[in-house]
């Protein structure tokens, strides 16, 4: 199912009966401006085309971890698109666990990454690195260098996909954080992803982003940045032993008009973990028409041991069910809002979605 145009005012409460149709069918993009349903789907067989017709605005490059494709490797595939591509690259990546870390750069924007939308498990990508570790050169790889794959490219997109880091985090141990996914370019699209770690699992660093129908899983911090994103329809699972927290969001100037919106999530898991924790003087993370379950601390929120961010940081809740949705003993400085301050965050304007999504 898919859409032509888009309505700027579309509410992404209503949205989510459209995607959850399953399928990821349209009209061939004809905009790169744009990220549409047929940027998610690929099928070819025969080997890799060169694609060079004016009427052509697409490339399909298969990954085959078992030699039958045009790479062997997910990198491998990435390494053969064009710099300063101009026109979709649809990476089509075949069954199998892919042990490796991969970097999309800024140079090379329109790609997918497309593996089974019924089954995300059946396409894995997975690494180990943490920020304790060293490089080739001895010095600690820190945490960005961490990601199993970091995205720094415009108007990617991906599908039915895993990305794993499979470090186990230890409560209260330096030198734990291991990203699965990075993704610092504009304007991206998540569908049915999969996202496996446990400290710090997504950096979502910066731009725009829009999640539907994925899972991200982990413990600490497990989803954190200074971006400006839509969580919509996911499934958020803690695995924290003790404590823990879902959002960090990181926003330093109020004129930054960043923040993290999850609208119709599920939250599940284990231990006692906060919502979000400001790890900047103006996060933000907003929580709407979520099932919460009785893992989430009472208070809800931290404030990062800085009781000056109580007065700047922006924690809300919005007609949430479920045990943990329970505000009755919040920290008095998040807020509960009425349906007309959490609209703001429940559209899609929230994220400019009608200057580059067409779903």
């Amino acid at each position: 199912m898919g859409f032509s145009g888009f309505s700027a005012s579309l509410c992404v409460v209503g949205l989510i009966l459209v995607l959850s149709g399953g399928g990821c069918e349209g009209k061939a993009n004809d905009n790169l401006r744009f990220i549409t349903w047929s940027d998610f789907t690929a099928r070819r067989d025969r080997p890799l085309l060169t694609v060079e017709g004016r009427n052509n605005t697409t490339k399909v490059i298969v990954v085959d971890k078992n030699g039958g494709g045009d790479s062997d490797t997910v990198q491998g595939a990435v390494d053969m698109v064009p710099v300063q591509n101009k026109q979709r690259v649809k990476i089509q990546i075949r069954p199998g666990i892919y042990r490796e870390k991969v970097y999309v750069p800024a140079s090379k924007p329109y790609i997918s990454f497309i593996g089974n939308q019924i089954r995300s498990d059946d396409v894995v990508i997975t690494w180990h690195d943490k920020a304790s570790d060293l490089d080739s050169n001895g010095f600690r790889l820190g945490t960005v260098r961490t990601a199993s794959v970091t995205v720094e490219s415009d108007y990617f997109c991906a599908a039915g996909i895993t990305i794993e880091n499979s470090v186990v985090a230890r409560p209260g141990v330096p030198g734990m954080q291991a990203v699965a996914l990075n993704i610092n370019g504009d304007k991206a699209m998540f569908y049915n992803v999969r996202l496996l770690g446990a400290q710090d699992t997504l950096m979502d660093l910066s731009g725009t982003h829009y999640f539907n129908q994925c899972y991200i899983q982990g413990s600490i911090d497990f989803i954190f940045g200074g971006a400006r994103s839509i969580y919509q329809g996911c499934v958020i699972e803690s695995i924290a032993t003790t404590s823990g927290a879902i959002a960090a969001h990181r926003m330093e100037s109020p004129n930054d008009g960043t923040g993290f919106s999850f609208v119709n999530c599920t939250i599940i898991g284990t231990g006692k973990i906060y919502l979000g924790r400001a790890w900047g003087e103006y996060s933000t993370a907003v929580y709407s028409n979520c099932r919460i379950a009785d893992m989430v601390t009472p208070s809800g929120w931290s404030d990062w041991n800085k009781p000056e961010r109580r007065r700047t940081a922006m924690f809300a809740e919005f007609n949430n069910t479920g045990k943990g949705a329970d505000r009755s003993r919040r920290v008095k400085w998040s807020k509960s809002l009425r349906l007309e301050e959490a609209m703001p965050f429940m559209d899609l304007n929230f994220i400019a979605a009608e200057k580059w999504l067409r779903l």
